[in-house]
């Protein structure tokens, strides 16, 4: 007989504050009484690392891992060598730190959350909605982490293309595209659309999961000097970040579980 537990797993961070938004998603979600469910970290936070997780879920008798991955891009190295360490694949593409985990249950890994592009469009977009005055004549420019690594890069490019273009229908602008900060991309692509339409406004939507240095500090320094709409909010909070960590374990479970949820 299996027994399910659930590992959440997000990067991290020293800032408290960022820490308390991925917590309060997971307490969030709603899923069948008694299944245990564990919010770990690749790194930062002491304690709830992932090997912690393991550890902890196992002792309560769970022979089953859902592992749900709360990153926004399958385009992030960091899943590759996740994926790695939990012995879903015999080695990263990438040289890596991260140890092979000790772990005697099976593993179960979710997909990231750009899956589903629909749903991640609609974060994005109740964060930049009051931003926006005239969506016909307005220029979202979705910015995400990115990698300079070919493979991860054609993933970061595929993802935030998909959700880009979910965002044009669930906002109704005139355009959207997308930059990546690493390569940088920011300048070059205002440059492009400034010139091609001058007489439209400017949006950037920032795709993180939690707001930090990326989004107060980088974004706005590469963007120095060009005129446009910013609030620097990321994707948490939000209750759907619950909503979608729920749809990624419902397929584990039968109906007949989620008639007591708690």
């Amino acid at each position: 007989m299996r027994t399910y537990g659930i590992l959440v797993i997000s990067h991290g961070s020293r800032s408290r504050e960022w820490v308390q938004l991925v917590d309060e998603a997971v307490e969030g979600m709603r899923v069948p009484d008694g299944v245990p469910v564990f919010g770990s970290f690749l790194e930062l936070v002491d304690g709830r690392l992932i090997q912690d997780g393991i550890t902890w879920l196992e002792n309560r008798g769970v022979t089953d891992l859902i592992v749900i991955p709360l990153f926004v891009s399958k385009g992030s190295t960091h899943l590759d060598e996740i994926a790695y360490a939990l012995g879903l694949k015999p080695e990263p593409l990438l040289p890596t730190d991260l140890e092979p985990f000790e772990i005697k249950a099976s593993v179960h890994m979710t997909p990231p959350m750009d899956e589903d592009a629909e749903l991640l469009a609609e974060m994005v977009y109740e964060k930049i909605r009051n931003l926006s005055k005239d969506p016909e004549r307005e220029i979202v420019l979705l910015v995400g982490h990115g990698s300079v690594e070919q493979l991860f890069h054609l993933a970061w490019r595929g993802s935030l293309e998909r959700i880009a273009q979910a965002l044009k229908k669930t906002g109704g602008f005139g355009t959207t595209d997308v930059a990546m900060l690493l390569p940088d991309q920011t300048k070059r692509k205002l440059e492009w659309w400034q010139e091609r339409k001058p007489g439209h406004a400017v949006i950037i939507a920032p795709l993180f999961l939690s707001e930090g240095y990326f989004t107060r500090e980088v974004i706005p320094s590469r963007l120095e000097g060009f005129d446009y709409r910013y609030n620097g909010q990321s994707i948490l909070p939000s209750p759907k970040v619950s909503e979608w960590l729920e749809r990624q374990v419902a397929s584990f479970f039968n109906r007949d579980h989620y008639e007591q949820k708690r």
